[in-house]
């Protein structure tokens, strides 16, 4: 029997229907934006120290360094080792508005994080207002939405605001992220933050930030405060 006449529209609509990989522009798989070949290469961080991530051979523990002057956060997670292909998605949500690729991280990031204690509810670690309009949105935020809607968990937004425009941090050391974010962060949720929270971030370095908003939200009254991240810079 002839093939219909419009079979090559179909094969057409659904080539260019069909989802290709974010990484190398082959067909995705399982109808996500990510092949197998590029799947299996994804740099997942399996074994880190529960309170800071920091990447530990073997089970998971907490690092000396912790042990000897235990940080605000109670808990910190990430998904990836910041590597190839995440250190090429990552900045592509950051810096070009590749929401696709925060879309993608983020189920990556749900698929991590589904077996970790639930907090009250997730929160965003907020751009300054002067840097969100000049990039004209929040990469962390694009990352907690679909993370908190995948895991039904609530998404506060406006409780915890960058109350002070700091230098970027890629461009200084640790002892200067530090006193770059000092003060940095404000909670400003009028009635009581729930006791357990989760801050939600793209892309962990010596967890100045995070250790910033989470000394905030806790001066507001929260009784823990965990860190779920996309990426850990070892």
């Amino acid at each position: 029997m002839p093939a219909p006449v419009d079979g090559w529209w179909r094969r057409l609509l659904l080539r260019l229907s069909h989802p290709r990989c974010l990484v190398c522009r082959e067909a995705g798989d399982d109808g996500r934006e990510l092949c197998t070949r590029c799947a299996a290469t994804l740099p997942w961080l399996r074994a880190a120290c529960l309170r800071c991530a920091l990447p530990l051979p073997g089970a998971e523990a907490t690092c000396g360094h912790c042990l000897r002057r235990p940080p605000v956060l109670a808990e910190t997670h990430a998904a990836f080792l910041y590597g190839t292909p995440v250190d090429r998605l990552l900045p592509r949500l950051k810096f070009h508005r590749d929401l696709a690729a925060g879309h993608l991280l983020a189920g990556c990031m749900a698929e991590a994080f589904a077996g970790l204690p639930r907090p009250d509810a997730l929160i965003a670690v907020p751009l300054h207002p002067a840097r969100l309009r000049r990039r004209g949105y929040d990469q962390a935020l694009e990352l907690a939405r679909p993370l908190a809607h995948t895991l039904g968990i609530p998404l506060l937004q406006g409780a915890l605001v960058r109350a002070r425009a700091t230098t970027a941090q890629s461009r200084l050391d640790a002892a200067q992220r530090k006193r770059n974010l000092r003060g940095a962060f404000l909670a400003t949720a009028r009635t009581p933050l729930p006791a357990h929270l989760a801050l939600v971030d793209d892309v962990m370095t010596t967890g100045a930030t995070l250790q910033a908003a989470a000394t905030a939200l806790r001066r507001a009254g929260v009784a823990r405060v965990d860190a779920w991240v996309c990426a850990r810079v070892p």
